[in-house]
């Protein structure tokens, strides 16, 4: 009697989404009886395909982990998922090679049927975005993937970094973490020949080596919030420090914790934590001209302690724009 090839295949989908799946779950998605989903195995494993059976309460079958199978078997919904993810991933900075994403968007159309790619067409043609793409330095998927590694185990890497100036250096890094923002890959860690938290650019480190030893992770703030705090402390040209009458909400909203840090005097007993009040910001910028706007749209009370330039561009700002209301 002749295998059903639909279901031996549709079996092979079910499997390749991950898990072990038991007989009677397999034998209700397949329509047929338990005997018959262990003759469909069989028949996977004569095309030697790496099905395990798992013994027990809660065993049933499974692929065997890092096989990679001919084909990849995806859904509609799988595949529009998979290749939207590669179109966003590519317009946020978020993949490595530019190429990669191409040439694996390429593979996954050839294989789609023509109902599905022509489904496809018609979303993509249609889609618009609200910001154009950025052109981003991208990462080495193997610098990435390396980096990974050392902060999944906690293991000590070494790194061959070029900075925004041009220099380039060799250094230790204990990384904490892997993070993505505003387009670009960071990693976040200890330097411990300096004992210091360091922030790199993933698209500037050219190699990364795993070192023997270990490390603990400190406590305290996570991966997102160091780079964001390192962001915002960051050596720049000026130091800017003001105090702002507002709700850490309002402040937050113009300049964000990668921008500005915050610090909240202590409340007035009785007064609410949520309520208005003065609250010091600090940041560094190259240049100043970009925040006599950002107060501007504030619209809260502000004083500037330094530097005293910031204070002549608001000023000049101010006239500025008193001198356009007064026009007819």
């Amino acid at each position: 009697m002749p295998r059903p090839t639909g279901r031996v295949l549709t079996l092979l989908e079910l499997l390749q989404s991950g898990g072990t799946r038991t007989v009677a779950e397999l034998a209700d998605r397949l329509g047929v009886e338990g005997r018959t989903v262990r003759r469909y195995v069989e028949h996977l494993i004569d095309l030697d395909v790496p099905v395990e059976s798992v013994r027990g309460r809660y065993g049933g079958y499974r692929l065997a982990p890092g096989y990679r199978l001919p084909p990849l078997m995806l859904s509609d919904d799988e595949a529009l998922a998979v290749l939207l993810g590669l179109v966003a991933g590519r317009r946020a900075g978020l993949t490595t090679e530019h190429t990669a994403s191409e040439t694996a968007s390429a593979k996954i159309r050839r294989v789609l049927p023509k109902h599905i790619a022509r489904r496809l067409d018609t979303l993509l043609e249609s889609l618009a975005f609200t910001e154009r793409p950025g052109e981003f330095d991208t990462p080495d998927a193997g610098v990435l993937l390396a980096i990974a590694d050392a902060v999944r185990h906690r293991r000590p890497v070494s790194i061959r970094y070029t900075d925004r100036d041009g220099r380039r250096s060799e250094r230790t890094l204990h990384a904490y973490g892997i993070v993505a923002h505003s387009g670009r890959w960071y990693v976040t860690g200890t330097d411990p020949g300096i004992g210091e938290d360091r922030t790199f650019r993933l698209d500037r480190i050219a190699d990364a080596r795993t070192l023997p030893g270990s490390f603990e992770a400190p406590m305290g703030p996570g991966p997102a919030q160091r780079v964001l705090s390192g962001f915002a402390t960051a050596e720049y040209q000026h130091e800017v420090t003001l105090r702002i009458h507002g709700t850490v909400e309002q402040i937050r909203a113009h300049l964000p914790a990668g921008v500005a840090s915050l610090k909240e005097d202590e409340p007035v007993a009785g007064e609410d934590r949520a309520a208005e009040r003065w609250l010091r910001v600090e940041l560094r910028a190259e240049r100043l001209d970009w925040l006599p706007p950002v107060l501007a749209s504030l619209d809260r009370p502000f004083v500037i302690e330094r530097p005293d330039e910031l204070r002549d561009l608001v000023i000049e700002l101010a006239d500025r724009l008193a001198s356009y209301a007064r026009r007819a």
